[in-house]
């Protein structure tokens, strides 16, 4: 493990990141568990990024997989692809955005850049409003509206970024305020901004901040926003890559949390959608996607392959109610965690929803937030056999949790003990 450890950094960038003082190299997995090189056996509560959205080595998905790769693997968006045809039709459907178009990409990264390209050129403007604490993506556009200074290496950018209040509710200037005032507050706010602009093409915003250690607003706060956006012809994008298919629980898209003004002007996704196989997209009003009066094409996106992996995805979780699970699950997952908690001073908040969960670690006695402790649990709990990750603000002082959707209920409290022990010891 070491000499493979030697090679990465050898060969790859110093950023490029890895968990653990004695990196993990994951070799096979099945349900909700993964091993390593060495044999050993984790509860996987991360998903490769919640990714990994409904179950290691599902059999569904790989013999979808298999089947179409002994026929065809590539064709590029030159041709007709029926497994990609359907998947849109599907994701469509279930977008709830009227006469809807779907474009296929390879990453959340890219199909949040292919939504700013859209936004950008329907609305003839580099202005884009983002949130602050949010990520969107590493590419030279996601990082310039990304409003999380560690993972944003450079202040260049091709869009001017106007950064507005509201993503996260138990911290800032508004965080003594109740739900309703909160969102007042915020709405002011977003108001004084855009009278002081003018031509601002979009907001894009996460409904549950997922690099941001799984914060959020109150639910209606983008409804309230829309009604402001809707003013001035501003598009409202929804960052679904982490909060979509059902992953909240309570909802099958995040911005349904917000739904009183209807759905968003172009949502992206990825992450679950292809249980591990590269699948990004973005969503929106026919209007809006046909729009650019220029030639384009994927040459990646919508391969074949991945899109019968993600059609398969998609049924399974949709036939099995996985929504339904994380909503049961994840409930009693947070409350479980809440009351582990509840008495240790090293940790300020568990927050989340469904299987999107977040534990907010400080150094005891204060509101500071402490990577340190933060790094520790995530040791100790691979020790105890628990994979999990971490995130949120200028310091990664967020442990999130983020299992698979078909979880169970006694992997839920198999896990939530190795994380007891984990915090206890640190």
């Amino acid at each position: 493990m070491k000499d493979l450890c030697t090679r990465h950094k050898a060969v790859l960038p110093d950023w490029l990141a890895l968990y653990y003082d004695e990196p993990l190299e994951l070799t096979h997995g099945e349900g909700r568990h993964v091993w390593d090189a060495a044999g050993r056996r984790y509860l996987d509560f991360f998903g490769g990024i919640l990714t990994t959205m409904t179950a290691h080595a599902l059999p569904d998905v790989t013999k979808a997989v298999a089947e179409q790769a002994g026929r065809i693997i590539h064709s590029s968006t030159l041709y007709l692809n029926r497994p990609m045809i359907d998947l849109a039709e599907r994701v469509a459907t279930l977008s709830g955005i009227p006469d809807a178009r779907v474009f296929f990409t390879t990453s959340g990264t890219e199909a949040n850049d292919a939504a700013l390209l859209l936004a950008t050129a329907h609305r003839g403007s580099n202005q884009i409003l983002a949130m602050r604490n949010s990520y969107h993506g590493r590419s030279f556009s996601a990082v310039g509206i990304t409003g999380n200074q560690s993972w944003s290496p450079t202040s260049l950018s091709p869009l001017q970024t106007l950064y507005v209040h509201g993503g996260v509710r138990t911290r800032g200037p508004y965080a003594a305020l109740s739900d309703a005032e909160f969102t007042e507050a915020c709405v002011a706010d977003l108001r004084d901004m855009l009278g002081q602009t003018r031509g601002v093409a979009a907001l894009i915003a996460e409904p549950i901040q997922g690099v941001g250690g799984f914060t959020s607003p109150p639910d209606g706060l983008y409804a309230a926003f829309r009604d402001v956006l809707a003013e001035h012809g501003i598009l409202w994008i929804a960052d679904e890559v982490q909060t979509g298919w059902g992953r909240t629980g309570d909802h099958f898209w995040g911005w349904q949390a917000h739904a009183a003004s209807g759905p968003p002007d172009l949502l992206t996704f990825a992450k679950g959608i292809g249980n591990g196989m590269s699948i990004g997209g973005v969503v929106g009003r026919a209007e809006i996607m046909n729009s650019l009066d220029a030639n384009s094409i994927s040459t990646f996106g919508g391969s074949p392959v991945t899109m019968a992996a993600g059609l398969a995805n998609l049924t399974y979780l949709l036939e099995h109610d996985l929504q339904g699970n994380a909503r049961r699950v994840g409930g009693l997952l947070i409350e479980r965690l809440r009351a582990i908690c509840a008495h240790l001073p090293l940790v300020r908040e568990v927050r989340g929803r469904g299987l999107m969960i977040g534990l907010e670690l400080v150094k005891p006695g204060t509101d500071e937030a402490n990577p340190q402790a933060a790094a520790a649990v995530l040791e100790a709990a691979r020790e105890g056999g628990l994979l999990i990750g971490k995130g949120g603000g200028h310091n990664t002082s967020v442990l999130r949790v983020a299992p698979p959707l078909s979880l169970t209920v006694a992997e839920a409290e198999e896990g939530a003990a190795i994380l007891e022990h984990a915090l206890q010891d640190v």
